[in-house]
Parts: structure tokens; C-alpha cells; sequence
């Protein structure tokens, strides 16, 4: 009987659009749903933006929006990478759907019947500018390990200590600048230390098949009790107050859920508005033993779906996974993804340049096994298994046979002879255990072993060489015999990667005039007599030229630049809308200097509605009195922020400017900001601000 699966990737935060480790874990999905499909089992893949949260509150709020509107604009660009890239879900919904929003007051009021909610009085931070509690990524200040300065809440980004927001020395808001303060507020928690919940997750962990083994090893650290008999695992903090953007809590005005109890919740309110439109009960479907839950998420998310998921789920009386395929990071050159640095890979930018999608996933594929390591994109590396495996090894055995056949045999494949037959029995031979490789999403393996197949044909070719058999006289029919072996493997090698490469498989299909390759397949033949189509070229290599404009810092005229946390585009042809200004020497640039400043006050100029007046700390000591010597400073900037958000973040000056005289007064120094030549096309002014650790004085170089 077919398996009847429910397949789901981690829900991508909607307030950016997507990057390369998002297309990683949706390639590995993807693979795995088309090869289930290959065998023949029904599967419902499906996924949806997670739209709740504080920070998307906030977002929203500056660029102008409702919450709900700024989700549906980052929602709308979506497609075009999925469309891209090949991957086939379902279904797309949103968090903020309204199935999501009933099935996560449901689950609530069934865990709350199971008793396994609970209300504690907790202190936490209050914005009282803002009127609000503040999320702990909001709440930024001096590290309590090591010092740092501007460090979030919940973790330093220099030493790595984890903490409360309550240990920061020196706290302040990150929204207004303002120093927050301590109140008691009422909040909801999930009994995860109840005994009913920890003798379930040690039972449902250690259950054959549920996680890989690593991924068990880390999470039974909050499960083994300590040497005083205490668990790590505590009462899970569930709620939120208002203002928040999210789900409200049944029965409890003013308060939301936190965004981790819904977002997960989204898999069964995607998979329901699915089933809806396709006719499928929801209930009955979720109460069918025979029904599989699978989700594929990264391995920094892992608390979340291995601990408190399956207990949210079992406790409300629901189906729990069967699995959660966890997957490491992808890395650029052998560092962590990061724009400012341009380690990063634009997804779109890879498009635009027309670089083609299977080469992506091929490439990934090759790298992926079934535990959660970390990934490398390297160019070179890149290029080279691509222009060897696919091209070399696995296009060129159409390209060396297909055109004789068409050419001399009206595109008619002809008789095997035994040694052209065992060597597709080799072949036929490795489709069990090719399965089983995906199944176990042991992808790298599975393209070794099929790379090695491709040898052994390629080997069938050299020592036949069809293009002098068709120079000799009296081989017709061996020319005939080796040609349609040829196009009988190379059929089996394109069966076995239609799961990476779909859309290639789908021309092979068209060129050799046949059904939708499945993996029973695998022990057919085309047949004697069977014709083919006409040859063309199914791919290209990798030029060397694509990498260097993949990883180019500037951006092109067909790269999406971030506006706000919106999309747009610069179609003027040159980065930002301007060309690059005429070339300097090193001597030119070391003329400026340019040093980290810190935004010490910030306000409006009273007769500009332009700009803002800025009082900067360049670290350049203290005076007589002891006050830290700081400059005033006029910018530009005040359509694009407003003064409380700029207080107590740091910027870039340029500090041997000349001062200049204003109508306004002084000033003493310039900061500086990004935006587009075209400010009506792409508007927006960005200013610069250095990443943690960073402190006034320090200069740029």
C-alpha cells in the first residue's frame, strides 16, 4: 500500500526575503518528497511564513504598515525563488491564517484542560517610551561575562554567554534608547518539568527513528538530571503582553501567545487549509494511523521541535512526529553567511545571472548526508563537480550516441548484445539500494554511487568508440547496439537523479519520448524498436565567469536590494542607480578618516524638516570637568528615522571634515548613510552601523 506522508520544512520569519540556507533546507525536502513520490506514495509537502512576533510589530510599524500587510508584501515575493529553484510545496500559508489562529487556541484550551497550564508573576523589562514590554532582542547593554558593549539580551555575540536580559549591565532600549525598567507582569507557562511531560520525552527521544543520534545527544542535556536531581528542562514561559502582534490567548485580555507556540502550530494550519482545498477531511486525515508527520529544520532550532513540540502535541491529545530530520549550517568559503562581509549568496542574484538552478541542487545534494553537519559552498569546488559529474560524466553520454541514432536509424533503438546487457543489469542492479539512500537522505552517498555508474558507461564508450565504429565498414549494427545501450543507461542514471534533478529528467523524459520516469522503472528497457526524439543540449557547464559575478560585493542591476524589510528593485542598470565613482589610490582613501562614533543625543532641528542634530562620541577623551568630549553634528536623515531611534547606536563619521557653518550651527564632522541616487524609485536612507564589539574611536580601515 502506498505511505500516505505529511512532509514540512521550518517556517522562514517573514520580515526578510529568503537566502542560500533557506533554499539548502527546502532543496533537501524537496528531494526526498519527489523520490516518496517516485515510489509511488502519496505525500502533502507544505509550508508557510511565520508572521507573529515583536520584531515584525516593529518592522511593520516603521516602514508604515499594518503587521498584517507587511507580512503579505514579504509573503508575495516568495515564489519566484521557490519557482526558481524547483521546489514543489503544496501549499504556502501564513501563521496569521485563520486555521492557525483556531488550532492554537485549541491546543492551548487542551492543554489547559490536561492541567499542564499554569500563571506565574514574572519581572521583566518595560519600555516606558514605548508603553511595552520588551522582547529580549530588544533590550540591548553590557555584556555580564565579558563586558562588551551593545550586546542583545539573551546572548553576547562576542564571548557567547547566554543569560537573562535582567544580567546586562547598563541596559537600554533598543527602540527608544531609553533605560528600561523592572515590572511585574502576569505570564502563562507550559508544564514542561511536569512528571508526566519529562517521563514522555524520555520515552519519545530515545524511540527508534524520532532523531539522529546526535541530535539526541544534545538535547538529553536538559533531560539528565543533574547530580542534585534537577532537570535543565523548565516551565516554558508561553505568553506575551500587549502590544503584540500575534494570537490572543482564550480568556486572558491582553495577552498573546509567544510566537514559538504558534509558528509550529502553522504545519497543521497550512496542512488544513491544504486539505480544504483539495476535498481532504483534516481530522479524519491526522487521525489516520497510517498518517507520517516528517519536518526538516536546521540544528539551532532544535529545542523547539524535539522537546516542546512533540509534548504540545501528545498533550493535547495529537499525532506526534515520526521524525525530525535535522540538518547543519551552509557556510561561503568556509565562513558564516554574512552581507556585510559579501560571504553571503543572493539566490536571486544566482538566477539573474543565469546560472542554472540544478547545478544548485545537484551541488547541495552531493554535500548532504543524514546527520546534521555543516555545509561549504566553494566556487571552485562548484564549478568543478559540476563541469565533471553532470556534464562530463553523466550529459555526454546522450551527447556521444543520440546523434548516430538519429542519423543513421531514424532514432530507433536496436538489439542488446550480452556484454552491453550486463552492463545494464550492473545499473538495474543499484536501484534497491539507491532508494534506500534517500530514504535515509544519505543524498551524497546516492550521487557517488551513481557517478560511479556513469564511469562504467563511459568506459563502455571508450573502448567502443561509436564515432569510429560509424567510420567503419560492415558495423552498422554494432554501432547500432552500442548507441542504444548508451540511451538505455543513460535513461536508469537520469531515473536515479530525477529527484535532484527534476526538470532535466523532465527534457530526458521528452527526448526520449516516454511517462514520467518512477523508480519501478528502473527494471524496464526502452525495447527494441522503441524511436527517440531529436537530440539537444540539456546542459551547460559552469563558467568561470558566473562564480566571479556570483560572488561580486556590488550589487547589479537585477539584485534586490533590501527597502525597510521589503524588496525592491534598481532597473536603471548600475549599482544603486549611479555608476561607480572614478578610481582612487590607497593614498587618497587613508586621507579619510573615518572613525566608529556613538549617537549620545539625538534630535529634531527645529525650521528643517530635513535634519537631525547629532551628538557623537568619538572616544576623543574626556574635558576638564570630566564630561566626555563629544561633536555636534547635522544629517540628513530625518525622513527616514526619528531621534529616539537613533540614541545610544553606533555609526561612522567622517572626522577630519572640515567643520562647516550652518544656519543651524556647527557642524562638526559628517556621518555617514546609504540610499539610492533615485530616491523616489528605491527611497530610504540607511545609516551606517557597525556590528557588536565595535566602540567609539576605534577607525575604519
Amino acid at each position: 500500500m502506498p505511505r500516505q506522508l505529511f512532509v514540512t520544512t521550518a517556517l522562514p520569519y517573514a520580515n526578510a526575503p529568503f537566502h542560500i540556507g533557506h533554499m539548502m533546507e527546502y532543496i533537501q525536502a524537496d528531494i526526498w518528497v519527489r523520490h516518496q513520490r517516485m515510489a509511488g506514495n502519496v505525500v502533502h509537502f507544505v509550508c508557510a511564513d511565520d508572521a507573529h512576533g515583536a520584531p515584525i510589530m516593529i518592522a511593520a510599524e516603521k516602514a508604515g504598515k499594518t503587521p498584517q500587510q507587511f507580512v503579505v508584501d514579504i509573503a508575495a515575493g516568495r515564489k519566484q525563488y521557490l519557482d526558481g529553484f524547483h521546489i514543489g510545496f503544496d501549499n504556502w500559508h501564513s501563521t496569521d491564517g485563520a486555521e492557525n489562529h483556531e488550532l492554537a487556541q485549541q491546543i492551548y484550551r487542551d492543554l489547559k484542560t490536561n492541567d499542564l497550564i499554569e500563571t506565574k508573576t514574572i519581572e521583566q523589562f518595560f519600555d516606558p517610551e514605548k508603553q511595552m514590554f520588551l522582547p529580549d532582542r530588544f533590550i540591548k547593554g553590557e555584556c555580564p561575562k565579558c563586558g562588551a558593549k551593545d550586546q542583545y539580551g539573551d546572548n553576547c555575540e562576542v564571548c557567547g554567554a547566554v543569560y537573562a536580559a535582567t544580567e546586562l549591565k547598563d541596559p537600554y532600549s533598543a527602540l527608544s534608547g531609553v533605560t528600561p525598567v523592572l515590572r511585574n507582569s502576569e505570564h502563562y507557562f507550559f508544564k514542561l518539568s511536569d512528571p508526566r511531560c519529562l517521563a514522555f520525552l524520555d520515552q519519545w527521544t530515545q524511540e527508534e527513528g524520532h532523531l539522529q543520534t546526535e541530535v539526541y545527544n544534545k538535547i538529553k542535556e536538559w533531560l539528565t538530571p543533574n547530580d542534585d536531581g534537577v532537570r535543565d528542562l523548565g516551565d516554558w514561559d508561553i505568553s506575551r503582553d500587549a502590544p503584540y502582534f500575534g494570537i490572543e490567548i482564550p480568556d486572558a485580555p491582553g495577552k498573546y501567545f509567544y510566537v514559538w507556540l504558534d509558528a509550529p502550530i502553522g504545519y497543521l494550519a497550512s496542512l488544513k487549509n491544504y486539505l480544504g482545498k483539495i476535498g481532504i477531511d483534516y481530522h479524519a486525515f491526522m487521525a489516520d494511523p497510517a498518517t507520517e508527520q516528517y519536518h526538516f529544520i536546521g540544528k539551532d532550532i532544535i529545542t523547539f521541535h524535539t522537546l516542546f513540540w512533540p509534548a504540545m502535541l501528545h498533550f493535547s491529545g495529537r499525532k506526534t512526529p515520526n521524525a525530525v530530520f535535522v540538518h547543519g549550517h551552509l557556510t561561503v568559503n568556509n565562513e558564516k553567511m554574512s552581507k556585510s562581509r559579501g560571504t553571503g549568496i543572493d539566490p536571486l542574484k544566482y538566477l539573474n545571472i543565469g546560472m542554472n538552478p540544478e547545478w544548485l541542487r545537484y551541488y547541495i545534494a552531493a554535500k548532504l548526508n543524514s546527520r546534521n553537519e555543516d555545509l561549504d559552498f566553494v566556487g571552485q569546488d562548484f564549478m568543478q563537480r559540476v563541469n565533471s559529474d553532470l556534464v562530463g560524466k553523466f550529459i555526454n553520454i546522450a551527447s556521444r550516441s543520440a546523434g548516430f541514432l538519429s542519423k543513421r536509424f531514424s532514432g530507433k533503438l536496436g538489439v542488446t548484445s550480452p556484454d552491453g546487457a550486463g552492463l545494464l543489469d550492473i545499473l538495474r542492479a543499484k536501484a534497491d539500494e539507491l532508494q534506500q539512500h534517500y530514504e535515509g537522505r544519505d543524498y551524497g552517498r546516492a550521487l557517488r554511487e551513481i557517478m560511479l555508474l556513469a564511469d562504467r558507461v563511459n568506459e563502455y564508450v571508450d573502448q567502443n568508440k561509436p564515432w569510429e565504429l560509424a567510420k567503419q565498414d560492415g558495423m552498422d549494427a554494432r554501432l547500432h547496439d552500442v548507441c542504444t545501450v548508451c540511451i538505455e543507461a543513460f535513461r536508469l542514471l537520469t531515473l536515479y537523479l530525477k529527484p535532484v534533478l527534476p526538470t532535466l529528467a523532465a527534457q530526458v523524459e521528452s527526448f526520449l519520448n516516454i511517462a514520467a520516469m518512477q523508480w519501478p522503472d528502473a527494471t524496464r528497457s526502452l525495447g527494441l524498436g522503441h524511436t527517440i526524439g531529436d537530440y539537444k543540449h540539456l546542459m551547460q557547464r559552469v563558467d568561470s565567469k558566473q562564480i566571479e559575478a556570483l560572488f561580486e560585493l556590488q550589487a547589479d542591476a537585477k539584485v534586490t536590494a533590501a527597502v525597510g524589510t521589503e524588496h525592491s528593485r534598481v532597473e536603471s542598470g548600475l549599482p544603486g542607480g549611479e555608476a561607480i565613482a572614478p578610481t582612487i589610490t590607497i593614498d587618497d582613501f587613508t586621507r579619510i578618516d573615518l572613525r566608529i562614533a556613538k549617537i549620545v543625543r539625538c534630535e529634531k532641528v527645529e525650521g528643517s524638516t530635513k535634519l537631525l542634530r547629532l551628538t557623537l562620541d568619538v572616544g576623543e577623551g574626556n574635558d576638564a570637568d570630566g564630561n566626555a568630549i563629544t561633536r555636534n553634528v547635522f544629517s540628513g536623515i530625518a525622513s527616514s528615522y526619528q531621534p529616539e531611534q537613533l540614541t545610544g547606536q553606533l555609526t561612522v563619521l567622517v572626522a577630519n571634515l572640515a567643520p562647516r557653518k550652518m544656519k543651524f550651527g556647527i557642524s562638526q564632522g559628517m556621518v555617514l548613510a546609504a540610499s539610492a541616487a533615485d530616491e523616489k524609485s528605491l527611497p530610504g536612507i540607511y545609516l551606517l552601523n557597525p556590528g557588536p564589539g565595535a566602540i567609539p574611536g576605534m577607525r575604519v580601515r
